[in-house]
């Protein structure tokens, strides 16, 4: 029954680990809600430096495919991302700016386009979708008037609000696994005895 046991701690270890890490994102998550502009500048940064090693990374396997069709579609994306991450990078504010501006544009037209399609389908979740449609509406509004000052916060709130509840979530996962693993743990420990018990019927039945 060894090897149960030293299964059984590693998997607990393994899914401590999780809620450690689960700890950690909620921590940065919340010091990032408190301070959203560092968040916003971190995350445009970190964007930007997945963009630049990515094009770095395709533009190495566009070269270990030369002579083949592919060679130049994925030089040309590498490119593209190496510049993109470039930019980003020298740039945070600017990109920061860009893209809340587009995050903006986007709640908007969902906002209109739900509200027009439960009116128009008029379904069993119309209340739902135009409650939908009004807040995507009214949050685009908000952040589209106070833009470029919106773009200080507004990303960064989404990241660390991202940040917050994948920590959640991890923490769920590595508590919920732990208490699974001890519970099966004890019943194997509780089987174990009478598993191991030496069987009586043959001296039984001499007597």
């Amino acid at each position: 029954m060894n090897e149960p046991t030293a299964e059984g701690r590693k998997l607990s270890r393994s899914f401590g680990w999780l809620a450690l890490l689960g700890t950690l994102l909620v921590i940065a998550g919340v010091i990032g809600l408190v301070y959203t502009g560092v968040a916003t500048l971190t995350s445009m940064l970190l964007f930007g430096w997945l963009l630049l090693v990515g094009g770095l990374v395709g533009l190495l396997h566009a070269i270990e495919s030369r002579g083949t069709s592919y060679f130049w579609l994925g030089v040309v994306v590498a490119a593209l991302n190496i510049a993109a991450g470039v930019v980003v990078i020298k740039h945070p504010e600017g990109t920061a700016e860009a893209l809340t501006m587009f995050a903006a544009l986007l709640f908007l037209t969902g906002g209109v386009f739900r509200l027009v399609g439960s009116v128009v389908v008029r379904g069993p979740q119309m209340g739902w979708t135009l409650l939908q449609g009004a807040f995507g509406l009214l949050l685009g509004l908000l952040v589209l008037f106070d833009w470029p000052h919106s773009s200080l916060y507004v990303l960064g709130c989404f990241f660390s609000l991202a940040l917050l509840f994948d920590g959640l979530g991890l923490i769920a996962i590595g508590i919920g696994g732990r208490r699974i693993v001890s519970m099966v743990s004890e019943r194997l420990d509780e089987t174990a005895p009478a598993a191991d018990e030496p069987s009586t019927a043959p001296e039984d039945e001499q007597k």
